[in-house]
């Protein structure tokens, strides 16, 4: 709770306002039995119609002011709940987007899907609820017993016997409730994975006749869901039935005590009529409360998620520069790796031992089969992953010493699973970077995407769809490849963005590139030998080892592996 303490305190005068109108009303209320009882007992047997009229009336207005005051004080709460999510969100998001790689991995991303949208949800629901609840339910309740203890002390505590066990029912099963509203969120999790993946690979599920196959997938994870919902729904319903039975106990048990004292003059009818109504009040406050408490449940638990994820702390951090080892020997200018090794998992090293170094401007070509470990070399330059041994330098400074928007700024990257936002083409090459559009149109040119680009009615203007769908992979590619170039990066990482591309137009990219960035240092990875041919040194990588490293014509002697590749694709003759 105080994690939500914390977001609500900007709103403490707001709710404490809501609050107080809230009791007002409340209080209002808890007359209306009482000035009834005093109409039956005491205007009625007098005969005057215009007293019964008065009373009447104030009755009247006093139901009309506990309505009025109960619609103000929840319009207030909503606004609370509504602002003070609307916080958490922004706040859950921002992290979100800080998180590193490794602990995204660890997550998962529909997780974080699942918080930022089904959490925060009931993370509001909660809050709205216990400002329009919490101080009504009790009022009522606790200002019913203390009206209906001055109305007839023997009837009031024939009522408050069943408190003790409603306590101990609603007591046990929030306590159940809590953990199992934790395991229907993550069987959520698993849920809208399995829905993300399908709706991302619809058309591969499609092409190769596998909905059947994915339904049966996601009716397990369905299933397993409802069944997690099934156990916590069944748990927090058992309180409603059970408070009312309890209740509806003590309300025999209170008319018939009421009966037998009416019968022996001991009580009068109007005051029997105020009781059962105000036993009606303090019923329903206590089935609020119950309502509240399972709300409680899923708040709580739902908080709890959100705050882990606010909570972490960042395991990307910037070195002092007197907190790393000396770098004597270390190239002062361009991208070197010292003996690296990195694992994903901490058992097995997905690089083993990797060391090379590029001067500015240079091109560094990384090729190899499958798995070898070619992307996880971009990924641990830009820091997106940590080397588990061994340093890397970027113009003779440690990159864990430079701060990471410096870092980020360096580099223009294309992923193999590059993401197009549902926008415009100029909007996803600008990507927020209010770049000129005449910059815009140079990169297109560079990255071979101005042809097809201008030849469309909108031109720049052109929608694309989420994911790019409407164009083809090479053009998809090189739109891709024009927004790394449009930051001006030193430093370009393709990773198998040219794998869509034919090879003519791969083959004018790399000469475009070539002229218009000279100063750049490109990292180009691919499967493709005429990609990497061109570059001043070439990786070649197995299971994360280097098997070879140098020109095109050096590995063509040196290096069987890599002449086996350029023979099987080229057959070894590869012009541009």
């Amino acid at each position: 709770m105080r994690f939500l303490a914390h977001y609500l305190k900007p709103f403490y005068g707001w709710m404490a306002l809501g609050l107080f109108i809230k009791a007002t009303g409340s209080l209002i209320e808890l007359t209306l039995p009482y000035i009834l009882s005093h109409i039956l007992d005491n205007v009625v047997p007098g005969g005057q119609i215009s007293q019964v009229l008065v009373w009447g009336g104030i009755m009247l207005a006093c139901a009309l002011f506990a309505l009025i005051f109960n619609v103000i004080a929840n319009r207030m709460a909503a606004r609370v709940a509504k602002e003070s999510s609307r916080v958490i969100r922004h706040d859950l998001f921002k992290k979100t987007l800080s998180l590193s790689s490794s602990q995204i991995d660890r997550i998962t991303v529909p997780s974080l899907e699942s918080r930022l949208t089904t959490d925060t949800y009931n993370v509001h629901h909660f809050v709205g609820m216990m400002q329009r609840l919490g101080v009504r339910a009790p009022l009522l309740m606790i200002g019913g017993l203390i009206v209906t203890w001055m109305l007839d002390r023997t009837l009031t505590l024939v009522m408050m016997a069943t408190l003790p066990l409603i306590c101990l029912v609603i007591g046990v099963i929030s306590a159940k409730g809590i953990p199992l509203y934790t395991r229907v969120q993550r069987s959520n999790d698993n849920m809208i994975r399995i829905v993300r993946e399908d709706a991302q690979g619809i058309r591969v599920i499609n092409a190769l006749s596998r909905t059947d196959d994915e339904r049966a997938r996601f009716e397990t994870a369905n299933k397993a869901l409802v069944a997690s919902e099934k156990k916590a729904g069944y748990t927090m319903a058992l309180s409603n039935p059970l408070i009312t039975l309890l209740l509806n106990i003590g309300l025999v048990g209170v008319i018939v005590i009421g009966a037998v004292l009416v019968n022996r003059s001991a009580s009068q009818p109007g005051r029997i009529v105020a009781f059962i109504q105000y036993f009606t009040l303090i019923t329903n406050a206590m089935l609020a409360v119950t309502r509240l408490f399972v709300q409680y449940s899923k708040g709580v638990a739902s908080a709890r998620r959100i705050e882990e994820i606010i909570n972490l702390e960042p395991d990307v951090s910037v070195l002092p520069q007197d907190e790393v080892p000396a770098s004597e020997g270390i190239p002062a200018d361009g991208i070197y790796f010292d003996d690296v090794s990195f694992s994903y998992n901490g058992v097995r090293d997905n690089i083993s031992h990797l060391t090379f170094h590029i001067p500015s401007g240079k091109s560094l070509g990384i090729i190899g089969p499958t798995g070898s470990g070619k992307s996880t070399v971009a990924l641990l330059l830009m820091r997106f992953y940590d080397p588990t041994q061994g340093r890397i330098f970027i113009n003779g400074r440690d990159i864990r010493t430079i701060p990471l928007d410096e870092l980020s700024a360096t580099f223009g990257a294309v992923m193999q699973n590059g993401f197009i936002f549902n926008d415009t083409i100029e909007e996803n090459i600008s990507f927020g970077r209010d770049i000129p559009h005449e910059r815009i149109t140079a990169c297109c040119r560079t990255a071979q995407a101005d042809e097809f680009i201008e030849s469309f009615p909108e031109s720049y203007a052109r929608e694309l769809t989420f994911k790019g769908t409407n164009v083809s992979g090479g053009q998809r590619q090189r739109i891709l490849i024009a927004r790394a170039l449009a930051g001006d990066p030193s430093i370009l990482i393709l990773d198998d963005a040219s794998s869509a591309l034919d090879y003519q137009t791969d083959a004018r990219l790399r000469q475009a590139l070539a002229q218009d960035y000279p100063g750049t240092t490109s990292v180009i990875i691919a499967q493709r030998v005429s990609s990497v041919k061109s570059c001043a040194t070439i990786l070649v990588l197995e299971s994360g080892k280097v098997i070879g490293q140098g020109d095109h014509e050096t590995l063509m002697r040196t290096c069987p592996e890599y002449a086996e590749i350029s023979h099987s694709q080229m057959g070894g003759d590869l012009l541009d």
